[in-house]
């Protein structure tokens, strides 16, 4: 769906003032369609680099945490004040966001061959058939830095949603939530939570440009034309997909209209 494949034709629906609209077909369709064409495994292609991936940030994010823990950071009082309380949350966010920066620097090679094994089902490919022979041919292709080319706007996106999911948090619990309120604490204890699907939805186009830029000019159709140029900096990737109206493509997995 990020890359722009789309096999199967659009069907015509109704939006909710009932008026006829082209939809494009959504994740079950499209998971029927690969079991069709690959048969279940096909819905599994990439997992193995995936688990990797996570599995690594898992554990850089618990070794930074014990090797920086937040104890260890400048002192900060406990007094129940507004000014007090914003200084505690940029401290735990900066924290976060070293963390987050470190399993992400750590992870990501990862994460690009995951991404080429998957979209390989567009071309028909078998060019990264394994986790270490896709590491081996990303080396002697494109060198070390094929590794970390879409780094850049995942990392940007990753802080991004960090500072404003808990900065937003914050001022909400602070000026919005009432402490007389009989469920105030219930009420603080979810606004992060809904912040952050509110926030992920808006740093979306940063993952959708660092997957498209993993995949992009690497010798798989999916990231050739006509689904893609050959962009030579995710800057240039992120103003096609603002010019065409694509910086959201993929972001819906059921309702997915079709662009004019």
């Amino acid at each position: 769906l990020q890359v722009g494949h789309e096999p199967l034709p659009p069907i015509v629906g109704r939006n909710v003032l009932g008026r006829k609209v082209l939809y494009l077909p959504g994740f079950f369709t499209y998971a029927r369609h690969i079991v069709e064409v690959d048969g279940k495994r096909g819905l599994f292609r990439g997992l193995t680099p995936r688990l990797i991936s996570s599995t690594l940030s898992t554990i850089t994010r618990g070794s930074v945490k014990k090797a920086f823990p937040l104890e260890d950071m400048e002192h900060v009082s406990n007094k129940d004040d507004v000014k007090t309380s914003l200084r505690k949350v940029v401290k735990e966010t900066s924290h976060e966001m070293m963390m987050q920066c470190m399993s992400r620097l750590v992870s990501h090679p990862l994460h690009v061959i995951s991404m080429r094994c998957m979209v390989q089902f567009v071309g028909r490919e078998v060019k990264y058939s394994g986790v270490f022979s896709a590491i081996s041919r990303i080396f002697k292709e494109e060198g070390i830095l094929g590794f970390f080319v879409p780094l850049v706007p995942h990392i940007l996106g990753d802080v991004i949603f960090l500072w404003c999911c808990n900065l937003l948090a914050h001022f909400i619990n602070t000026y919005a939530v009432d402490d007389n309120f009989s469920q105030a604490s219930v009420i603080r204890s979810y606004t992060k939570f809904v912040m952050g699907i509110a926030v992920s939805m808006l740093t979306y186009p940063f993952l959708l440009v660092g997957d498209l830029m993993a995949v992009n000019n690497c010798g798989l159709r999916a990231g050739l034309p006509p689904y893609a140029p050959a962009f030579p900096s995710w800057i240039h990737c992120w103003r096609y997909l603002s010019a065409q109206g694509q910086l959201f493509r993929g972001s819906s997995l059921l309702f997915r209209r079709a662009p004019m």
